[in-house]
């Protein structure tokens, strides 16, 4: 998996632009279509939090808007505004990007990279983040 340090380098780039007055939690994204195009993405948030929206699924409309409908991997960073390009922890997608990616994923074999640092990263299938999904195959 070549792509990873691209895909850091991208979701670190793409966290720098997010708008966070409310909660100061800036998170980036990068997702990666299957023929190697790269959408970023940035949470954006609203005094009306419910209308927010996380990075991943930033990237993810991005990419659909632009016609794609195949993924093979994400790689996400976050933390509050005052650190630059490495962060204290891991940050996982929160349940409802997890769900938008399986809509376009296979959760066996989509690759979800959870990084501190270029240097530091986890990577989980989207099986192991969202066991026993609800998808398109089951409508």
């Amino acid at each position: 998996m070549e792509y990873i340090n691209n895909l850091i380098c991208e979701a670190i780039n793409s966290r720098k632009k997010s708008y966070t007055p409310y909660s100061k939690f800036k998170v980036g994204a990068a997702l990666i279509t299957q023929d190697n195009e790269i959408y970023g993405g940035f949470n954006i948030e609203c005094a009306a939090y419910s209308v927010c929206n996380c990075a991943e699924r930033t990237a993810i409309f991005r990419a659909v808007f632009e016609g794609q409908r195949q993924f093979k991997a994400i790689a996400v960073v976050g933390g509050k505004e005052l650190e630059e390009d490495e962060f204290s922890s891991f940050c996982p997608p929160c349940g409802v990007c997890r769900q938008m990616l399986r809509e376009f994923c296979n959760p066996k074999e989509f690759k979800i990279i959870l990084a501190k640092k270029i240097s530091e990263y986890k990577i989980y299938t989207l099986e192991e983040l969202l066991p026993e999904s609800f998808g398109p195959e089951n409508l």
